[in-house]
């Protein structure tokens, strides 16, 4: 059968549009089948780390937002902030990455077509899913991949804890360029700027988290957004955890959330789901999709066991001192903060 396309990808989330523009600028025809028409939301923390932005600018995107230059950990009348050095990151709000995104891919070509995957098939030369027919696909489904499933490449987590996230904004000026950590008994707030009068505080904790609860947990911070009406709605997201027999099957390859997850913890997932959607068209331009499970450990492996290392104390009762700890090693804390900014 003769292949309509090159790359069909299945979603047009930031990381959907990100291996479609890797399509396009090595030459490749590619389509994304993606069932929404606007700009797609989504209950993240919003905060680009320093590593995301030459990713980004590497595809011809530059989205508007507000310079972030560190991290700030904060618990009770405990805090130590950590600045990024000379990389600067940016708070971007989800819709502004999503709309830069989507107008480079369209720039360059890429073929948006409306629909949803309900089935694949694939055999030695191609794949077909939602009607077209491509020599590779690219399940970049999120969290709650149709791909992942349809590939059978879950697996069965098994986790007493399932963490979730929670995301409204509030029209406030920003009170610095430090993306703000509050660690309480059970949840950390996240409260980053995206624009020079927009806030968001994105809540991650277990199931059944009350927002308004949690924020009346932190004082400093409710007294900041009391009596400001919402800028957004609430958004939730997760469970976050998701596991992985392997990331590809034949010709089919799983980038971003789909590919597994661990958690938001780091706020790292837009960094890492543009390296993985690197290496998958890397694989597809050299006709050898089998390296994609070894460039795809490669590129995760600190993400993944940092925040493997985080998630676990945070669910331990060691929770209550990562603050302190951090306050107290801020060498320590800083090198964990690089790491992942890189």
């Amino acid at each position: 059968m003769t292949a309509d396309f090159d790359v069909t990808v299945v979603g047009a989330g930031p990381v959907g549009l990100a291996a479609a523009i890797e399509a396009r600028m090595l030459g490749l025809t590619v389509a994304v089948i993606e069932p929404r028409a606007s700009a797609i939301d989504k209950a993240c923390g919003e905060g680009l780390m320093p590593g995301a932005l030459p990713a980004l600018a590497r595809l011809g995107v530059d989205p508007a937002g507000h310079p972030l230059s560190g991290v700030s950990y904060r618990s009770g009348t405990t805090r130590v902030d950590h600045l990024f050095g000379a990389a600067a990151g940016r708070g971007v709000r989800r819709t502004i990455l999503h709309s830069a995104l989507a107008a480079r891919a369209a720039e360059l070509g890429v073929n948006l077509v409306p629909g949803r995957v309900d089935s694949l098939e694939q055999d030695d030369s191609g794949v077909t899913a939602g009607g077209i027919r491509s020599r590779y696909l690219l399940g970049a489904d999120g969290l709650h991949s149709t791909v992942r499933r349809l590939t059978r490449l879950e697996r069965p987590v098994a986790q007493k804890v399932r963490r979730f996230g929670l995301r409204r904004h509030y029209s406030m000026a920003p009170e610095g360029d430090l993306i703000e950590v509050y660690w309480t008994k059970t949840v950390e707030a996240y409260v980053t700027p995206v624009g020079h009068d927009l806030v968001g505080i994105a809540m991650l904790g277990p199931q059944g988290t009350n927002f308004e609860q949690a924020l009346a947990e932190i004082p400093e911070l409710a007294a900041r957004v009391a009596g400001r009406p919402p800028a957004s709605d609430l958004r939730g997201a997760g469970p976050f955890r998701q596991r992985t027999t392997a990331r590809s099957l034949g010709r089919v390859m799983l980038v971003g959330d789909a590919s597994g997850y661990v958690d938001a913890i780091t706020g790292e997932g837009i960094r890492v789901g543009l390296a993985q959607a690197r290496a998958a068209i890397d694989c597809v331009a050299a006709e050898n999709p089998g390296r994609y499970e070894r460039e795809w450990s490669r590129r995760t492996r600190d993400f993944r066991l940092l925040t493997a290392g985080l998630v676990a104390a945070a669910n331990s009762p060691l929770r209550t001192r990562i603050v302190p700890t951090a306050a107290a090693l801020p060498g320590l804390f800083g090198a964990v903060v690089d790491r992942l900014a890189r």
